[in-house]
């Protein structure tokens, strides 16, 4: 038993040597205290189980405590923001923490995915009714749905509706194309906002590094007659 507490304390020296924030496992914590329970001790203060002896106290010597992750020095790595929110719309402003963009993020897909599914429907039912107009069936008639209350479409003024259905049909096509790009430009601005966070994340916005705006004399450096009032400003970082 001695021979396996001093395996674990010196794995535990280890790990102490090649870096100090490593974490014992419980499991290793609650071994050594078993096994220090179970082990009488000599009337020096050794423990012993037949085969040699160890100090009592030289078991837990410089055991680290449990480490939690703080997360007011925490930094977002650019790099994992970018590749989240290429992958997952948003996962770029979860990764950085900064949950109060997500309703700009996933407000602005569902605006753009609600304007071009109502484009392409009113794209659609024109495109349909234009049809209609143009052949000589009259048993095609959707056409009637897009009418006013008793209008009709009579010789004299087929050749206005035809243009109007024509205008309104390429119309409500561009707005569903348009919606679409611009869903692609919400999708590209998530992205670059994301790494640009994380990357502004380890800028350094201390009070050393500021802006100051001061008055000076201006001198032609001959004498002080020439001298002039002006604004210096001054960049300390």
């Amino acid at each position: 038993m001695v021979k396996v507490l001093l395996a674990l304390v010196t794995y535990h020296s280890s790990l102490i040597t090649s870096s100090a924030q490593t974490e014992i496992p419980d499991s290793v914590v609650t071994a050594i205290d078993s096994m220090y329970k179970a082990m009488p001790a000599d009337s020096e203060g050794w423990l012993t189980d037949g085969e040699g002896r160890i100090a009592a106290d030289s078991i837990f010597v410089d055991l680290p405590p449990a480490t939690t992750k703080d997360w007011s020095t925490w930094c977002p790595d650019p790099k994992r923001a970018l590749w989240l929110a290429l992958v997952i719309p948003g996962g770029g402003q979860i990764y950085n923490r900064k949950y109060w963009k997500l309703p700009l993020v996933y407000g602005g897909f569902v605006g753009c995915i609600y304007a071009m599914r109502w484009n392409n429907m009113m794209y659609k039912d024109y495109a349909q009714a234009y049809l209609d107009i143009m052949d000589d069936d009259p048993g095609t008639a959707s056409y009637n749905k897009f009418l006013h209350l008793g209008r009709q479409i009579t010789p004299a003024n087929e050749d206005r509706y035809k243009t109007i259905f024509k205008k309104r049909k390429d119309r409500y096509r561009r707005y569903r194309d348009l919606s679409f790009f611009v869903m692609l430009g919400v999708y590209a601005i998530s992205v670059i906002d994301a790494y640009v966070d994380a990357e502004l994340s380890v800028f350094d916005i201390s009070r050393d590094l500021s802006l100051k705006v001061r008055p000076a004399v201006m001198s032609n450096g001959t004498s002080l007659v020439a001298s002039a009032l002006g604004v210096n400003c001054v960049l300390d970082f």
